[in-house]
């Protein structure tokens, strides 16, 4: 009977979440995680470090330390893997910090459960949609496409739609499923991918369970508010916040796929308790798309900024980036009966109520953008 779970990046976003919901469950929970600075700055203070320790054991260490690996995974029967760097944009340049952390680091974690004695039955992994890089496309003619990147021409020129290979017309995007080929087009979705492989490889070897989550664009109470290069809300609520005006990159109609905090957790407690979870890959998204401008619009009309901020449409863009996505929750829904529960316009209320509370975050997407542009050929604008 699994009793004791272990969530490494167990203090970050998802983590916390997920390990006050186990506890809550009757679930004993260990968390280890780095802290670091770029996630956790003006947000984990000495009194939220005390309301994880109310529901878990809570060790400040580093999947990359095989002694902090050790000390924690012992008489664990689940590993919620969670630690990772996760930043498209930043991946793409600080490519060895994102290959030391997403996959040395869980190398070292598989390599102690695989020659130590651990009594690690099964091994949840946050993995993301980047794998799929632009993902599943329509094409009158040609039907299902799997686009690869986008030639930077045509981006430098404002096309930014997806066309057929084929025949040039412009594609439909559909949702993605989980049998839709690995196109990872960043590093960090590259990093991911790699890390399925490596779980599946060694759990198999090891005949141990898994589950995989490719997790879409996760929001909610608790993201962090002053880490630039991950999480459009909170860009955007720190740049209106701080009076900044919004810069919106390609033509603003580029898309996303917003699931609630609430609903990664149902999801996610879904495969660790349900068996026909067992080695299986789940997409968990809302299955819908939402726009970046429409994002930008929502959140300023919340915060009451509307005439007091611009939004300007910049024609920007990054390498890296996908045009859009929506996953196919097809197999979570008949397999695990999951449906989520908020739509976006419920989510983002919850969110904008959150951060009323909290104390306005430095803005440092400025400075995420200068380091880009110190980069040659990663972004334009």
């Amino acid at each position: 009977m699994v009793k004791n779970i272990l969530i490494t990046g167990g203090a970050g976003f998802i983590g916390s979440h997920l390990a006050e919901s186990l506890f809550q469950k009757g679930y004993n929970i260990t968390i280890l995680d780095n802290l670091s600075n770029q996630v956790h700055e003006n947000y984990f203070t000495k009194n939220n470090l005390k309301k994880l320790q109310r529901f878990s054991i809570f060790f400040q260490g580093d999947i990359r330390n095989q002694k902090d690996n050790l000390k924690v995974l012992e008489n664990q029967d689940v590993l919620i893997h969670l630690a990772a760097e996760t930043g498209t944009g930043q991946s793409m340049y600080q490519i060895e910090q994102y290959i030391d952390v997403n996959l040395r680091g869980l190398g070292i974690l598989l390599e102690q459960i695989t020659n130590g004695s651990s009594s690690i039955q099964k091994i949840i992994l946050s993995s993301s949609r980047a794998v799929y890089g632009e993902g599943k496309y329509f094409c009158q003619e040609h039907g299902n496409i799997y686009p690869s990147s986008r030639k930077i021409p045509e981006l430098i020129k404002g096309n930014f739609d997806i066309q057929c290979p084929f025949c040039n017309h412009s594609l439909k995007c559909v949702p993605t499923d989980e049998e839709s080929p690995i196109k990872p087009l960043s590093i960090y979705g590259i990093t991911k991918a790699s890390q399925e492989q490596l779980v599946k490889n060694v759990c198999e070897h090891l005949g141990i369970d898994y589950v995989i989550f490719r997790y879409q664009n996760v929001y909610g109470p608790g993201q962090s508010l002053s880490n630039p290069y991950t999480g459009i809300l909170s860009i955007f609520s720190t740049r209106l916040l701080n009076g900044h005006p919004i810069n919106i990159w390609e033509d603003g109609l580029e898309s996303r796929d917003f699931i609630y905090i609430d609903d990664v957790i149902e999801a996610t407690i879904l495969g660790l308790e349900h068996n026909q979870a067992n080695n299986q890959i789940f997409n968990v998204g809302s299955g819908r798309m939402i726009s970046v401008l429409q994002v930008a619009e929502i959140l300023r009309h919340q915060y009451g900024l509307d005439s007091e901020i611009d939004l300007t449409i910049s024609g920007n863009f990054r390498v890296g980036d996908i045009r859009h996505n929506c996953a196919d929750l097809s197999k979570i829904k008949n397999q695990l009966g999951f449906q989520p529960k908020y739509t976006f316009e419920q989510g983002i209320s919850k969110f904008v109520k959150w951060v009323k509370q909290q104390s306005v975050s430095k803005d440092y997407y400025e400075s995420s953008i200068d380091e880009l542009k110190r980069i040659k050929g990663l972004f334009y604008g």
